[in-house]
């Protein structure tokens, strides 16, 4: 099982640094904006989860730079789960591209799904289970 989703965003001024290169930094946002994008691509918003008492904290994240990415460039995001979300974590693939189709980074963030109440681990919400077992 793969899902994958797509989304495009300019690079602003604000997220480049004095060599005119985005700010490594910045790479977390793309990620973000990105991850959000393809939850409600499947069906579901971080809102919504919010709204039910589940919250989405990073536990890992991976970046890999292989190229620098410039001011006013139009930046393509691959995102996928690969696997079905087990137990209390999700697992989510990138690919940030330039405007001429090379890829110049890498990158994974490993989330865990926490229950807003006690503020501890819980398990996969059954409406994101059943997301997954549709694309199965």
């Amino acid at each position: 099982m793969v899902f994958e989703h797509t989304i495009s965003l300019r690079v602003r001024y604000a997220e480049t640094d004095q060599m005119g290169y985005v700010y490594y930094g910045n790479y977390a946002i793309y990620y973000e904006v990105a991850r959000v994008e393809c939850i409600r691509a499947l069906g579901c918003s971080y809102k919504s989860l919010e709204e039910d008492g589940i919250l989405l904290p990073v536990y890992e994240h991976y970046s890999k730079f292989i190229a620098p990415a410039r001011y006013d460039e139009i930046l393509t995001i691959k995102t996928r789960i690969k696997e079905k979300p087990t137990s209390s974590r999700i697992q989510f693939e990138y690919e940030i591209f330039n405007e001429n189709g090379k890829i110049i980074n890498i990158g994974s963030t490993t989330l865990v799904f926490v229950n807003k109440q006690t503020g501890r681990p819980c398990l996969v919400p059954d409406r994101i289970s059943r997301l997954f077992d549709v694309l199965s």
